[in-house]
């Protein structure tokens, strides 16, 4: 069994619209809990590896709520820190057909949101762990929690862990007085884990392909080759940069796949027809929680573990919620190329 796998960032209440309704139609929601970090953490520990969600909640019935949802998915609490009055909020309406999904964001004043520098111990966090992981997301949400991440990044490395993260650009939650620009080069640069998808390294870095056009539903892998390169020149430290790659047909029917650079070759993904999407929000962590397992447990196999990345993600468009509920042999059966969805008796 390998050593865990630490994440950080905020887990919110997802509130989302029923049978696609829209928000001024909806009298109720689903409720259920969701977040970039601890979307990654609920996955691994699918796939029976430890994993550490560490974040900062409210000492309340809700936060308590949070405590049993990562429990019972089997995700270390052990160093979940609580203070602050409230769990952020997001609010989700399912888009169909031409009609794109809709987030609209409740978190400010968060208890995540008021972290500090020292608030945590990270070299006790990090003790007996192989892997740290964070997301964009959380730099974005305040300085305290940048500064906190920050320190947890540097923290890691010290202690040899290996460190990734996702790119995860949210224009609207960039708004505590700087800019991803300004903020991520740095924390980016000690990661050996890079991963984007076809826009974030435009909207982060500035890095863009020479010739794609997202908007027409096409999104071809040799593109893309060029942001590996342009990713890699900016942080040589990077091990792997690795972009997920999604054609948006409709809100119904996306093209799914990814590409991976090691500073010397390139692996490309089988490309999945998603042709009825269940829910795709999550499909992104999936895909991190994917490769963290295949880059763990594959050893020396990376084009293995880019392909679990992809499968894993690909079924994760089949489930309601931010979490990927799907073990290791499922994902497996479908990298050998069994996607009928026969009745398993």
């Amino acid at each position: 069994m390998a050593k865990k796998v630490v994440t950080f960032g905020e887990i919110m209440l997802r509130l989302a619209t029923p049978e696609h309704q829209r928000f001024s139609q909806a009298t109720s929601y689903y409720a259920s809990f969701g977040g970039g970090e601890a979307n990654v953490a609920v996955s691994l520990a699918n796939y029976g590896l430890q994993a550490d969600f560490v974040t900062r909640l409210p000492e309340n019935d809700i936060g308590r709520s949070v405590i049993m949802e990562l429990k019972k998915h089997s995700v270390s609490i052990a160093n979940i820190i609580f203070g602050g009055d409230r769990l952020g909020i997001y609010f989700l309406e399912t888009g169909s057909v031409s009609r794109p999904s809709k987030v609209i964001y409740d978190r400010s004043n968060s208890s995540v949101t008021e972290i500090k520098p020292g608030m945590i111990d990270w070299n006790k966090v990090f003790s007996d762990a192989s892997w740290f992981h964070w997301t964009g997301i959380t730099p974005a949400i305040s300085k305290g929690a940048a500064d906190t991440c920050l320190e947890a990044i540097k923290a890691a490395k010290k202690q040899g862990l290996m460190v990734s993260c996702d790119l995860n650009f949210r224009k609207n939650l960039w708004k505590w007085g700087t800019t991803a620009k300004e903020v991520m080069p740095e924390m980016v640069s000690y990661c050996d884990v890079i991963l984007g998808n076809e826009e974030d390294s435009e909207k982060v870095f500035g890095i863009k392909p020479d010739k794609t056009d997202v908007s027409a539903g096409k999104v071809e892998s040799d593109e893309f080759e060029s942001v590996c390169l342009k990713l890699k020149q900016m942080f040589p430290a990077a091990k792997k940069i690795i972009i997920t790659l999604r054609g948006s047909i409709s809100a119904d029917h996306n093209t799914w796949s990814g590409i991976m650079y090691d500073g010397k070759r390139f692996f490309k993904a089988p490309v999945y027809q998603i042709t009825h999407i269940i829910d795709r929000v999550g499909g992104g962590d999936s895909f991190m929680g994917g490769l963290i397992f295949g880059l763990l447990n594959y050893t020396g196999d990376d084009q293995k573990a880019l392909n679990f990345a992809v499968a894993a993600s690909c079924l994760k468009h089949t489930i309601h919620g931010d979490f990927n509920l799907v073990s290791v042999a499922e994902v497996e059966q479908l990298m050998k190329g069994d996607s009928s969805g026969r009745v398993i008796r």
